[in-house]
Formats: C-alpha cells, sequence, structure tokens
C-alpha cells in the first residue's frame, strides 16, 4: 500500500469511517484497495523476474556455444585445421584494415600492412619485398599471396620446432585464449545490463537492444580469439632442453667474464698498494692536563641529597650540611 496504492486516500477513508487503531477492518472499499496494491506489487515482481529470465537465456545460449567448443578442443588432438582456419580468416581481417576491398591501389596503405603483418604475425620484411615491387598488383592476387605467405612462415616453424610439440602448444594457446576473453566477456555483459535500461529514452525496447548488442559483443570476442591465438601462436617459440642448457652456459659464461673483469680493474690496486691515509691530529689533551693541576680525587662517598646527613640530625642531607654547602 504504501509503494503501490495510495496510503493518503486510504488514511482518509478510514479516518472518514470513524475507525480506531487496533480495531478489526472490515470494509469492502479497503479490501479493493489492499486487493489493487497487491496486483501491481506482483506484477511489478513479475517484470523483474521476466526481464533477469531474458538476460539469463541470452547468456545461457553463449554459454553453451563456448562450452562446447571447449569439450571439441579437448576432445581433439591435431587442431592443425582449425588453425588453418584462424589463419585465413585472421590475415582477412588485417588485410581488410589496410586495403579497402573494391578500392584502386592508390588508396591502399601497403607500408602500413607491412608493418602490422611483422608486428602480429612475425612476417619478416624481407618476404614483404615483393608489396614495393607490384605496387599495381590486384586485390585478389594480393590477398591470394599474403595468405601464401603466412601460411609458409607458420609452416616453417611448425617443421623446426617438431609437429608433435607444436599440436600440443597449440591447443594450449587456444584453451588459455579462449578462457581469457570469455571472462572478459562477462564482465562486459554485466556491464551492459546495468546501462541497458536507458535504451528506453530513445523510445526503444530494452530487450530486443540488448540481445542485438550482446550478439555484437559475443561476435566481436570471439573474432579476437582467433586474431590472438595466431597471433600468440606465429609470435611464440619453443626452446628444447638443450638450447636451454646452452643458454645457461653461455649466462654463465659471460658472468664469469665479467667477473675476471673487475678482478683485472681492482689487482693493480692490490699489488701496488692503496694510498695511506693521511696522519690524523694527536687527541687533545684533558683539561686538567693544559693547567698544570692534578686531576680532583674524592676521598669519600658522595652523600645524596635525600640521604640522611652523616651528622646524625636526622635530617634529610639537603635540609642539613647540604643546605650550607650550598649556601657557600
Amino acid at each position: 500500500m504504501r509503494i503501490f496504492g495510495d496510503p493518503n486516500r486510504t488514511k482518509r477513508l478510514l479516518q472518514f469511517a470513524g475507525m480506531k487503531e487496533g480495531e478489526v477492518i472490515e470494509s469492502g472499499m479497503l479490501t479493493r484497495q489492499i486487493e489493487k496494491a497487491q496486483r501491481k506489487v506482483e506484477s511489478h515482481n513479475f517484470d523483474i523476474r521476466k526481464q533477469l529470465l531474458l538476460f539469463d537465456d541470452v547468456a545461457n545460449d553463449q554459454r553453451k556455444v563456448i562450452y562446447q567448443q571447449r569439450t571439441e578442443i579437448l576432445g581433439t588432438a591435431d587442431l592443425s585445421g582449425s588453425i588453418s582456419d584462424m589463419l585465413e580468416e585472421a590475415t582477412s581481417g588485417l588485410i581488410d584494415q589496410y586495403v579497402v576491398p573494391n578500392s584502386v591501389p592508390a588508396d591502399w596503405n601497403l607500408d602500413g600492412m607491412r608493418e602490422a603483418f611483422e608486428r602480429d604475425f612475425n612476417v619478416p620484411m624481407a618476404n614483404l619485398e615483393w608489396l614495393k615491387q607490384n605496387a599495381e598488383i590486384e586485390e585478389v592476387e594480393l590477398r591470394k599471396r599474403l595468405h601464401e605467405t603466412v601460411h609458409q612462415e607458420y609452416e616453417q616453424k611448425v617443421a623446426r620446432i617438431g609437429a608433435p610439440i607444436m599440436r600440443h602448444v597449440e591447443r594450449d594457446v587456444v584453451l588459455k585464449t579462449l578462457d581469457q576473453h570469455w571472462r572478459e566477456h562477462l564482465a562486459a555483459m554485466e556491464y551492459l545490463k546495468q546501462g541497458i535500461h536507458l535504451r528506453g529514452y530513445a523510445q526503444k525496447d530494452y530487450r530486443f537492444e540488448f540481445k542485438r548488442e550482446a550478439f555484437e559483443l559475443f561476435s566481436a570476442m570471439l573474432g579476437r580469439v582467433k586474431f590472438d591465438t595466431v597471433s600468440l601462436l606465429t609470435k611464440i617459440e619453443v626452446r628444447t632442453q638443450e638450447q636451454v642448457e646452452r643458454e645457461e652456459a653461455e649466462r654463465r659464461e659471460r658472468m664469469m667474464r665479467a667477473l675476471q673483469a673487475q678482478h683485472a680493474e681492482i689487482q693493480p690496486l692490490v699489488m701496488g698498494g692503496a694510498p695511506e691515509p693521511e696522519a690524523l691530529p694527536p687527541p687533545p689533551p684533558p683539561p686538567n692536563a693544559l693547567d698544570g693541576a692534578p686531576p680532583f680525587v674524592r676521598s669519600d662517598r658522595k652523600v645524596g641529597r635525600n640521604e640522611p646527613c652523616p651528622c646524625g640530625s636526622g635530617k634529610k642531607f639537603k635540609h642539613c650540611h647540604g643546605a650550607l654547602a650550598g649556601a657557600e
């Protein structure tokens, strides 16, 4: 009644009817007011549950896709086919950033594309020199040769590292990248839930807008998973045990050479002798030695101020002979 009803109107009706506090209310009008408020409360709670169910359904559909992909990855020992498809999509996406589809070669940013391929896919600049030589190349041929270049570089890495080891690395990288981006996507979905109601100010249905934006976020997340996976796989280097031991031996050798160089710099100083420090001036003599008088030595024990006076008067030393000594 306080939230959904009209408490002032109900209060006036009870006062008009002469109702007192603690008295049983038997009024058809008041009963209808309570029923009306109850219907509003139940309708409000139903809308909240319906909204939460909508959000959960969207997130649950996306969760099923991610869990299905993880199950397929865990159950597959060889992901070379999927990695090849990811290479194809990631290369096409990177080309689209520098080559506008259906445009003339004069509008292409070939220098920026060469730097991007070296930065993101670890393709040496020397393997992309043909871009400068064939500045008037057609777009279809350009895309084909770039795809072939990326695939060749990756196949050379697989052959250098070893296919069995690379298959294990591929699955591990795909799983970690997928899990990382899925956690970030869940945080983005929670942020979207908090502000989706503001779409109503633009006369838009927040339920439709939530589904649309959630789908766009999910699609962008899958695209980032593929691109980051390919970028990491093309730049990652796997070292064998022999390489690790050789690098460790080289590190120790460099450290020993540095220590020997330091000893060589210090040895001449030790052999020639370090310069002697300047002689310090003798300490100053005590004050009594300057005057030529012998130092004062007390013959008996010093009496404390609050101790009894040695004269036997029974007073404290400060009130007896001690006061006389202070007056002198």
